[in-house]
């Protein structure tokens, strides 16, 4: 205990078995000021593994970022209205997507910072290099940018209107994207090439709309029960399941 000021000691909060949460850690307090006799002896609180775990997770996060973007770019959602915010400095009618915006650069900048401590707190120059506690001082800011993203993903998505409308009308437009169904279907039922079938179908340079699919459909060689399923399939109920 007389040996307390020279390590960092924790506050405990819950302790199972030999795993103690900690609430606070102090470094090299003294004696009295010691809000324990638990010193963090290990070489990191953290484990480095934890900078990868965020790094995947920010990562799913900004893929979510880039689809809803580019859905709003699409005009597949649009956003509500805020009067108090300002929006393009050029086009005054638009709603810009900068929650998505926000969230993807705080998240881009974390994982590189993330990237660089996993790799970076593993290496000790023969046992003996402190260049890592000129890193760690830099732990927190990750860790602030993954929140700061998080929170505006959050932000944007609670803004989002479908628009419906928009939505069905491409949907319309595009029959072809059943073709995928079609093929399985036959695939399924044991049909020759059905692969075959939909690209001679379908890749030409020309609509192709729902009689277009109806027409295919009624000239397979098939049963009348296989006929009516697919002919039930629209771009409305197929899911890519």
């Amino acid at each position: 205990k007389k040996e307390i000021h020279q390590y960092g000691v924790i506050k405990p909060g819950e302790i199972d078995d030999d795993i103690i949460s900690i609430k606070d850690i102090i470094e090299k307090p003294s004696f009295n000021d010691a809000p324990s006799d638990i010193a963090a002896c290990g070489r990191y609180i953290l484990n480095i593994e934890i900078f990868d775990c965020l790094k995947r997770i920010n990562t799913i996060i900004l893929d979510l970022n880039k689809d809803v973007w580019q859905y709003i770019s699409l005009d597949y959602f649009s956003q509500k209205n805020n009067k108090n915010e300002v929006g393009s400095s050029a086009m005054p009618h638009k709603v810009n997507p900068i929650d998505f915006e926000n969230s993807e650069g705080n998240l881009s900048y974390a994982n590189s910072i993330f990237e660089f401590l996993s790799s970076k707190l593993p290496i000790s120059r023969l046992q003996r290099d402190l260049t890592d506690s000129t890193v760690l001082r830099n732990i927190g800011v990750p860790f602030s940018h993954t929140i700061i993203g998080l929170n505006s993903t959050l932000k944007g998505l609670v803004k989002l209107l479908v628009n419906k409308n928009k939505i069905e009308n491409d949907l319309k437009d595009n029959w072809i994207v059943i073709s995928e169904a079609i093929q399985t279907i036959l695939r399924r039922e044991g049909i020759d090439k059905p692969y075959e079938l939909l690209k001679d179908l379908t890749r030409k340079n020309e609509l192709i709309n729902k009689n277009t699919f109806k027409n295919f459909i009624n000239s397979l060689d098939i049963s009348s029960e296989i006929k009516k399923e697919l002919l039930e399939i629209t771009p409305f109920n197929y899911t890519g399941i």
